[in-house]
């Protein structure tokens, strides 16, 4: 049976799917101390029990995006915050390579 988080993932129409299961290994692969954990019906990311990131897909656009708690503290320009406070995050391209450097900038700035 698979986990709320597997079905997350498993539930999202290519190229969704794919891109979003390569950004969870991407994040998980950044650190040993990256563990993944489900809140708020997302996939969430602790780094040394903190909240670091979460991955969504974005309603208007229908791409995936890596958001980042407290992205409101980093100052780099792939970051959008847009209405969010708190918040910022990094849309993806579901058809293009993905920013494997920009997102390690960005969860370097984060933890």
């Amino acid at each position: 049976m698979l986990r709320e988080i597997d079905k997350f993932f498993y539930n999202q129409p290519e190229p969704i799917n794919s891109c979003l299961s390569a950004l969870r290994a991407i994040v998980l692969q950044f650190s040993p101390d990256m563990d993944e954990v489900w809140r708020y019906s997302m996939p969430f990311y602790n780094y040394q029990g903190k909240r670091i990131c979460y991955l969504w897909v974005e309603k208007k656009t229908g791409w995936p995006y890596l958001g980042i708690v407290n992205g409101n503290l980093l100052d780099h320009p792939a970051l959008i915050a847009e209405k969010r406070s708190r918040m910022k995050i990094l849309r993806v391209d579901p058809t293009a390579d993905l920013p494997i450097e920009t997102i390690d900038i960005i969860l370097n700035m984060a933890i």
